[in-house]
């Protein structure tokens, strides 16, 4: 079992910066990869980014490229995204997840998922 709350939301003006924190919990969590989603009011859930345990791999959303960072310390059972040169498209409820298997780039196959956090950009 793997338990996971999200911090870091907030409200930001267009082109500033932001860092979102996942903390994991459970004895599971060795071995998982890590992805970041977002959904927006009216919209269905879309892939942000994601790692792989070992922070080797690393995967994002074309939307993203070039702004956000995801990584991880292990030690501490944390993820984080990096969001630079935010955009009012960008708001939206963040969500992180965890996957028992390989990196993935959609919702299915994730077990486990946090609460969310919000984070709104005003232009």
């Amino acid at each position: 079992q793997v338990q996971l709350v999200e911090s870091g939301g907030g409200l930001v003006q267009a082109g500033g910066s932001l860092r979102l924190s996942c903390a994991a919990s459970g004895r599971t969590f060795s071995g998982y990869a890590m992805g970041w989603f977002r959904q927006a009011p009216g919209k269905e859930r879309e892939f942000v980014a994601a790692i792989s345990w070992s922070g080797g791999n690393t995967n994002y959303a074309d939307s993203v490229k070039g702004r956000f960072t995801i990584s991880r310390d292990n030690a501490k059972n944390t993820v984080y995204l990096q969001m630079n040169i935010l955009k009012p498209e960008d708001t939206a409820v963040y969500y992180c997840a965890a996957d028992p298997g390989p990196i993935r780039v959609t919702t299915k196959g994730y077990d486990y998922w946090g609460q969310g956090t919000q984070v709104t950009v005003s232009s």
